[in-house]
């Protein structure tokens, strides 16, 4: 037998498409490598939409407006329930596809996967939620109210961090609204994006009313100067989203588009060290630090209380375990792609540079059998100052920096003083200290010995400064206006028998 005829060909790897007009539809041109980041290998290629692709998703969706616009919200809403039906009972499905694409640890997958579900309960309620306004005799026999009537097609664009949580955010308010969908999720973890869509289907949702459309930039750029696309809604970094909302609303688009964070922890002198500790282990270190929420900044007031918080921090990082996230036993998984877990290194490399103290180094971990993986251990400096590249900048990776300073209002003034604005909490037994700094701190979301102060599904998600570009934040309340527009009607049934004059001052009440 020859060389070649005994040569064993690597298993191709399957090729995901996009999910249009309710079916599965296959790649046409472009693909791109969707790697495992607990192994460092391929384990898949996804379709990059091109303009003919994107075109098939908003003639779907064009053309499945008009009958889902006029559905009664209540069965939408019935739809909705059957759907949350489903993502219960897949969830396992779901959360396993997260974690082999995003490489978080499978307990974060279903906690992810659960604020997703939060919102769909959420939007169960659209009836209520779509309520107008009503006055009568607002004039003279005359009536006025409002409603709230759906856009049209609305896309979003969503990162990789949250491949279910996110997208989750946004489609089920925006179809409850009564309009249609186009998702454009990460290419770097597409899998649940489509078997959430599926699922959607399989509950009873028309075809054509949501579609995932797998690409890159180019199909961002697309969805951008599309005319036909009435709103988007975005999340990722703050350089994107700030070009996104330049462009869509320069093409006259509706847009809402999250950005970056740089969180910080305020630890006050007289806090509970231990809990405060727990908890920014898990807001720093949890999913590897892949979070606009995650704690990247402690500032320790007083030097006695960053002595406590550094010492405790470095005992409870010992005993963090990093591994392959399908392994429940695992605290951290590993990074998404090499390209992220490089650009961590260098930020580390370059607080070490400019004098940071690196307490706790996590670039020498080996995770034993997985040595080709994305992973990297938690990473802990000390002494950071404002001007380090590792203060400033939104690393995305499990490194927490303590910054020390000797009080309150010194604490404030670097969150204050801060370019983002998403969240921070602060650790203390004051309730005086507490409101004060939820009154004067210029970020959008507060906790208070929280350290993730992730709005639940009845409130609303966004930040401050430039965490957020547009006015409205996404799900809760401000979704339904995102993804509506008023309308004011006012009405007045003369009796027919009198001919009245004509009037040609301003009409009041």
């Amino acid at each position: 037998m020859s060389s070649i005829e005994s040569f064993e060909a690597e298993p191709a790897v399957p090729t995901l498409g996009h999910f249009i007009n309710g079916d599965e539809v296959p790649a046409a041109n472009r693909t791109g490598a969707v790697f495992n980041p607990a192994t460092g290998e391929v384990s898949k290629q996804v379709a990059l939409a091109d303009a003919a692709e994107l075109e098939q998703a908003i003639i779907a969706a064009q053309t499945a407006f008009p009958a889902w616009r006029q559905t009664p919200p209540q069965k939408r809403a019935q739809i909705l329930f059957r759907f949350k039906s489903l993502l219960e009972q897949h969830a396992e499905d779901i959360c396993q596809l997260i974690t082999a694409e995003h490489g978080k640890v499978i307990d974060d997958a279903h906690g992810e996967l659960g604020r997703g579900i939060e919102i769909v309960e959420y939007a169960c309620g659209i009836s209520e939620l779509l309520k107008g306004e009503f006055s009568k005799n607002a004039g003279p026999e005359i009536d006025s109210w409002s409603e709230f009537q759906p856009l049209g097609i609305v896309a979003g664009i969503t990162p990789f961090n949250f491949p279910a949580m996110v997208p989750m955010w946004m489609f089920p308010l925006a179809i409850a609204c009564g309009n249609t969908f186009i998702l454009k999720p990460s290419e770097r973890d597409p899998s649940a994006p489509l078997l959430l869509a599926k699922l959607f289907q399989e509950a009873g949702l028309p075809d054509g009313v949501f579609n995932v459309v797998n690409g890159d930039r180019e199909t961002v750029d697309l969805i951008l100067q599309d005319s036909r696309i009435a709103a988007v809604s975005f999340v990722g970094s703050t350089p994107i989203a700030e070009s996104i909302y330049q462009k869509g609303s320069a093409n006259g688009k509706r847009v809402q588009a999250l950005g970056g964070a740089k969180n910080h922890a305020v630890i006050m002198p007289d806090a509970d060290i231990d809990n405060a500790v727990s908890a920014l282990m898990g807001a720093a270190y949890g999913s590897c630090g892949e979070r606009c929420m995650a704690i990247s900044v402690a500032v320790c007031v007083g030097e006695e209380a960053a002595t406590k918080t550094v010492s405790a921090l470095q005992e409870r990082i010992e005993g963090l375990k990093v591994g392959p996230g399908i392994d429940a036993e695992n605290d951290m998984g590993p990074l998404v792609t090499a390209e992220a877990l490089q650009r961590v290194k260098d930020y580390i490399e370059e607080g070490v540079t400019a004098g940071a103290d690196l307490v706790v180094d996590g670039r020498g971990l080996a995770v034993p059998e997985h040595e080709s993986g994305f992973f990297l251990g938690p990473c802990l400096f000390d002494h950071v100052t404002p001007q380090m590249s590792i203060y400033q900048d939104e690393i995305f990776g499990p490194v927490l920096c303590v910054v020390r300073v000797q009080s309150l209002n010194e604490a404030m003034a670097l969150v204050n003083q801060h370019e983002y604005g998403n969240g921070t909490c602060i650790f203390t037994r004051d309730g005086e200290a507490a409101r004060f700094f939820s009154d004067h701190v210029t970020v959008g979301m507060v906790g208070v010995n929280v350290a993730l102060p992730v709005p639940i599904a009845s409130q609303s998600f966004g930040g401050w400064k430039r965490s957020l570009f547009g006015d409205l934040y996404v799900y809760g309340p401000d979704a339904i206006r995102f993804y509506t527009r008023r309308k004011t009607i006012t009405q007045r049934w003369p009796a027919s028998s009198v001919t009245e004059d004509a009037k040609y001052s301003f009409p009041s009440s």
